[in-house]
């Protein structure tokens, strides 16, 4: 782990930029850079620390989020269920296809982005559809780290405006985290004391790059910024997918 450390804090200070400008992709970033020398439930299990505080900052710089929990309790729920249940049944760190899974998870989340796809939900249908779309993120995030898929394009789909939408982002992203950790932390494996420490020396560079990112927004178009998000990730999600898969 001490061999990677430089690696780590770079991963981390470039994930808490992106994060800083578009409101997301710590996760993503971090774990698919990361990926690329180790297995990506170790990533993960480096995302922790920082993906919590950070996410605690996206959240308390808003109003307060109790009206958005009320609304999205049913996915926040689903999400900790299908974390726990796909653990409970598989074992992500000893999974073969983990990495080419990940990389699949990238590239379609890259494709919709570059794409500007936009779904739109009825409000009548987030009663039933939140649930299966949480659980279907916690079982993407048990067998690879990264939980975006199809949390965002849901959240994107629910007509919310941009600052409920970046709010929406972080409850999802913390309900995630929590799972994550839990499920980590029960397996005894991964959140070893070297590992921990890891993750709380990660927490600086991903607090120095959200801040600069944030300074960042104010400086840049954060579309043109996001669209070279995309295309990283595109390029990230298909070699982690080729190398999964040869």
């Amino acid at each position: 782990m001490i061999a990677y450390l430089p690696l780590i804090a770079a991963t981390f200070l470039l994930a808490g930029t992106v994060k800083g400008v578009v409101g997301l992709g710590l996760p993503t970033i971090s774990v698919g850079l990361l990926g690329l020398v180790m297995p990506p439930m170790q990533a993960a299990a480096l995302l922790i620390v920082p993906s919590m505080v950070t996410n605690i900052w996206q959240l308390a710089a808003g109003s307060s989020p109790l009206a958005m929990l009320r609304r999205l309790w049913p996915m926040l729920a689903g999400i900790l269920v299908g974390t726990w249940a796909m653990a409970w049944v598989v074992n992500a760190a000893d999974l073969p296809g983990a990495t080419a899974i990940l990389g699949i998870a990238l590239v379609v989340y890259a494709v919709l982005g570059l794409a500007s796809v936009r779904f739109a939900v009825a409000p009548t249908n987030e009663g039933w559809l939140g649930p299966v779309i949480g659980a279907v993120t916690g079982a993407l995030t048990a067998l690879t780290g990264v939980f975006v898929i199809p949390a965002v394009p849901y959240l994107q789909a629910i007509g919310l405006e941009k600052d409920e939408l970046v709010q929406a982002l972080g409850l999802s992203f913390s309900a995630s985290t929590i799972a994550l950790a839990v499920s980590l932390g029960h397996s005894g494996e991964l959140l070893q004391p070297a590992v921990l420490g890891a993750s709380l020396l990660a927490l600086v560079p991903a607090l120095l790059g959200m801040a600069g990112g944030q300074w960042l927004r104010k400086r840049i178009s954060a579309e043109r910024f996001r669209r070279w998000f995309f295309i990283g990730l595109l390029l990230l999600g298909s070699d982690l997918a080729l190398r999964g898969l040869l």
